[in-house]
């Protein structure tokens, strides 16, 4: 990069926390664009999805790890897997958790983890907007008491309220050296995985509680002309009422889908979209390696 700094810094950094804390808001909101899907389910996340933040002082590349929970079935051992390799890899771990003096099974489950690492951990206390400022210094002395933390940091990841201060705390533990991306990378996401990602987002949010988690989407063409790109995606679920439900009455959920998705893959690709949808029914592909794995979710391991 042009006009790098003597004391440049560049490194990772992990997201992790329980699911549904806000880890790809955050990132998100980090890097200004949206890359992560978000939904009210849990896990929505399933590949470590590495976005880049620039800055004239450093380069941060963020690694959304999927939640780290205890599996049920081989696609939540992936997850897992994944998640915990992680830690061992970055530089900095920024853990994130809601504002609370309750510290459950989950969080305990992973503080177990964080013992385990060398790796520097900022605490993150996520959503400070739902809370009165004089509660949060009774949540930061709970969490305090747990684990050697680095920093703790509250934020607001949805009012991006003390964003800038967190980005400055993780720079700090960043080690000196050249840039890995050019300024203008955000991500290193293949763009068939960001579009196959954007509709399951569409889907996970329209059919709001009725499907479960069991939902993939394959991208089965994509054929770029000089205005137009041809998109033709699978919709895969895990049962035949599933199926019924995504479709919907007439296939008026699925064109609901497909309206809501648009905009962003165009956003994304900068052309006009031509979206074609179906729904296919795998039933427990969750557990099957091969359909997890050409579902795109294979980490390479180390």
């Amino acid at each position: 990069m042009q006009g790098m700094k003597e004391n440049y810094k560049s490194g990772f950094a992990a997201l992790i926390g329980r699911p549904n804390v806000g880890k790809s808001t955050l990132m998100n909101c980090l890097i200004g664009q949206k890359i992560a899907i978000t939904s009210k389910k849990p896990q929505t996340t399933r590949n470590r999805i590495q976005t880049v933040y620039t800055a004239e002082e450093g380069q941060i590349v963020f690694v959304d790890t999927p939640g780290i929970h205890k599996a049920k079935n081989k696609l939540g051992d992936y997850m897992v897997n994944v998640a915990e390799r992680t830690l061992r890899e970055v530089d900095v771990i920024l853990w994130l958790v809601e504002p609370t003096d309750y510290i459950g099974a989950g969080e305990r489950h992973i503080i177990e983890q964080l013992k385990k690492v060398k790796t520097p951990v900022i605490l993150v206390i996520n959503k400070i907007d739902t809370v009165r400022r004089e509660q949060l210094l009774g949540y930061i002395d709970a969490y305090r008491t747990q684990l050697d933390f680095a920093e703790i940091v509250p934020v607001s990841a949805l009012k991006r309220d003390n964003t800038e201060v967190l980005l400055e705390q993780i720079m700090k533990y960043l080690p000196c050296g050249p840039a890995f991306y050019d300024e203008d990378t955000i991500t290193d996401q293949p763009t068939r995985q960001i579009v196959a990602e954007i509709i399951r987002e569409k889907v996970l949010r329209s059919v709001d509680e009725e499907i479960p988690h069991g939902v993939a989407v394959m991208i089965e063409a994509m054929k770029y002309g000089k205005k137009l790109v041809e998109i033709e995606a699978t919709i895969v679920c895990e049962k035949d009422s599933h199926k019924g439900i995504i479709i919907g009455k007439g296939g008026a959920m699925l064109k609901k889908i497909g309206t809501l998705a648009r905009p962003e893959i165009e956003e994304l690709l900068e052309r006009h979209v031509h979206l074609q949808l179906w729904v296919k029914v795998k039933k427990d592909w969750r557990d099957s390696d091969f359909l997890i794995k050409n579902f795109g979710y294979n980490a390479k391991e180390e």
